[in-house]
């Protein structure tokens, strides 16, 4: 199968070309403000190496555009948020334990009203429709596109957010709405922060997404667009255009799996330094090892399957302060060609630090010669501690591990660490993240209560829920696998009630291949 694997970054655009499971070439070019010519020059960069002109099966893209969104706090849109659980959740609303400066951004309006439902499935209260038909008047008043609707333990009954979801979308014609259930499990705040995180990036996410269409459209390119989720698995465009939480993590996930493949190894701490963050994680049996509890988004709690991450604001265009001696979180990102003190701007960056201690040949270097040796000492000192603390925390044991360094920005990770035995660099690896993309499957999964079943006859109706959602994304039905299955008790709800989770995996269908 020939595959292009694109990772667009909000610095750099990787692109390359996996045939018959080779890599056969690799670029890296800026990513663009419009996106599509960034793509479109990466593409077009991979063709002047190798051939494109043959059929081409699929089109894989990841991006880390959503979750640059929250961390530098970017491109996010107001939403108003519906909580249903009066009386029982006034003293928590929505918004709870955000950073200030990220509610600023998405905080549109908070409207509370009566319903829900107990924790065993009964309704606690019933639905408040006349409040929500005000409150949908108020959110129609303000201009508001987008809304969140959360209600008490909706994974076990989805009725209210569904009725409050179609009286929101007949009062304002137009209106996005984002149901809680949809996204994460029984924790009330963090699937409500994962719902408000979703509805907020959407705008971005629909407007990437045109982009990739007409990139690819604009290349002639016939096969279908898939975007990689959190899983290392990909997505039908449309569907991550839907729900943008689930390519939070793609970018890093990529990585993983880009630099397990290229280096051969299973275990192992990887680092992916980009233009903006530092994205560490752990593999497994060649996987990235997953969240087992809340995971921080931009300081927002949250609970749905992620990959176990950390992310922190240290790339190759961060802004440096000599003064204070730090790194980012800001970057100028894309802009690094024109910004950087190396290509004749005026901001200093960590590229240009590492074009000063000679770590790095780009742009001029005759250009950041007045930095001072203690400078550019202090602050790759800085670029040092920060990797060791988080390699430190992406730890299960106190031994030292191997660490695997990818991405563009990997010249800031040094080849000793405490608590590291060595650092392993592969070949291709500065596009580690576009061959994770390129050889992704697809995925089906189903995190869902059942009662009044067999633990067997539970877990063969979620793995039939699981194939199906698959196929419907495009995945060949004699490939599918199950690679998950958990099965949890719930002693507090009736009829031998237990939390299923399924995840199987196949690869693309012949079928639609040969469609596009």
């Amino acid at each position: 199968m020939k595959r292009i694997g694109i990772d667009v970054g909000g610095t750099n655009t990787d692109a390359v070309l996996v045939d018959d499971g080779k890599v056969k070439a690799g670029v890296k070019s800026a990513t663009t403000a419009d996106v599509t010519s960034g793509i479109i020059g990466a593409i077009e960069a991979l063709g002047s190496q190798t051939n494109l002109k043959s059929g081409i099966d699929a089109l894989m893209i990841g991006t880390t555009h959503f979750i640059n969104a929250v961390v530098q706090r970017k491109h996010l849109t107001k939403v108003a948020s519906i909580r249903i659980g009066l009386p029982a959740t006034a003293s928590l609303p929505p918004f709870s334990g955000w950073p200030a400066e990220l509610e600023a951004l998405a905080n549109g309006g908070i409207w509370m009203v009566e319903g829900g439902h107990d924790y065993d499935g009964r309704s606690f209260m019933p639905l408040d429709v006349h409040a929500l038909r005000q409150a949908a008047k108020e959110i129609r008043t303000r201009g508001l596109k987008y809304a969140v609707v959360t209600a008490m333990f909706s994974p076990l009954d989805t009725s209210h957010e569904d009725t409050a979801a179609d009286i929101l979308r007949q009062e304002v014609p137009g209106l996005s709405v984002t149901c809680s259930h949809m996204l994460g499990g029984m924790g009330l705040l963090e699937r409500e922060n994962a719902a408000i995180l979703n509805a907020s990036l959407i705008a971005l996410a629909e407007e990437t997404i045109h982009a990739f269409e007409r990139a690819k459209s604009k290349l002639g390119i016939a096969a279908p667009l898939y975007v990689t989720q959190n899983d290392g698995t990909v997505a039908e465009a449309s569907r991550a255009a839907a729900f943008p939480v689930f390519s939070f993590a793609s970018g890093p996930t990529n990585s993983m799996r880009g630099a397990a493949y290229l280096s051969g190894l299973k275990e192992a701490i990887v680092v992916d330094v980009g233009g903006t963050t530092a994205d560490f994680g752990h593999l497994r049996l060649g996987f990235p090892r997953e969240a087992n509890a809340v995971v921080h988004v931009g300081g927002v709690r949250t609970l749905f399957r992620m990959p176990d991450l950390i992310s922190i604001g240290l790339g190759g265009g961060s802004l440096i302060d000599l003064q204070a001696n730090s790194i980012g979180p800001q970057s100028v990102g894309y802009r690094l060609p024109q910004e950087a003190l190396i290509f004749g701007g005026k901001t200093l960056t960590a590229s240009d630090i590492a074009v000063a201690a000679g770590l790095l040949e780009l742009g001029d270097r005759k250009r950041v010669a007045h930095l001072k040796a203690a400078e550019v000492d202090a602050i790759l000192a800085c670029a040092k501690a920060m990797i060791e603390e988080n390699v430190d925390r992406m730890k299960t044991d106190a031994g030292d591990v191997t660490l695997i360094a990818v991405g563009g920005g990997a010249f800031l990770v040094p080849d000793k660490l405490q608590g590291v035995a060595r650092v392993v660099r592969v070949e291709h690896g500065g596009c580690a993240n576009a061959v994770g993309a390129a050889i992704a499957q697809v995925s089906g999964e189903v995190d869902q209560v059942f009662q009044g079943m067999t633990r067997a006859e539970a877990i063969a109706a979620a793995r039939q829920q699981a194939d199906s959602r698959a196929i419907d994304a495009g995945a060949d039905s004699d490939s599918l696998i199950m690679v998950e299955a958990e099965d949890t008790p719930i002693a507090y709800l009736p009829g031998n009630a237990m939390r299923v989770r399924v995840k199987v995996v196949g690869d693309i269908r012949a079928k639609q291949l040969q469609q596009a």
